[in-house]
């Protein structure tokens, strides 16, 4: 089971930070963050391996950074320069397989979703 919190209202230009925690023995070997746009499906944010290898949407490169601390079963997502456009639902997710180009980003590969959490920029 993932559990995210951290998301919230900012102002654009603002920074908000989000976390995952996951309830399992370890997290899963690959990790990602989604969101949903309004009126649009999941799209996949960012995703980071077991080794720390990470992945973004090239409309978040260089402004979000995501982490893992598997000590604490957590993932991260740093989102800075936030803007209208960023506001969405942001959803955790984890997959048992290894992270690729073809498949970080497609929702059918993740089996454990958190609930989600609400960032709105205005």
């Amino acid at each position: 089971q993932l559990v995210e919190s951290g998301g919230g209202s900012v102002q654009a230009g603002g920074s908000l930070k989000l976390s995952c925690v996951g309830s399992g023995y370890t997290l899963p070997l690959h990790m990602a963050w989604f969101r949903r746009l309004p009126g649009q499906g999941r799209e996949g944010v960012a995703a980071i391996a077991a080794d720390g290898r990470t992945r973004y949407a090239d409309s978040v490169k260089g402004r979000f950074t995501i982490i893992r601390d598997d000590a604490k079963k957590t993932v991260y997502l740093q989102m800075n320069d936030l803007t209208p456009e960023d506001t969405g639902m942001y959803f955790c997710a984890g997959a048992r397989g290894a992270m690729t180009p073809g498949s970080w980003s497609v929702t059918s590969y993740h089996h454990s979703w958190g609930q989600g959490t609400q960032v709105t920029v205005s």
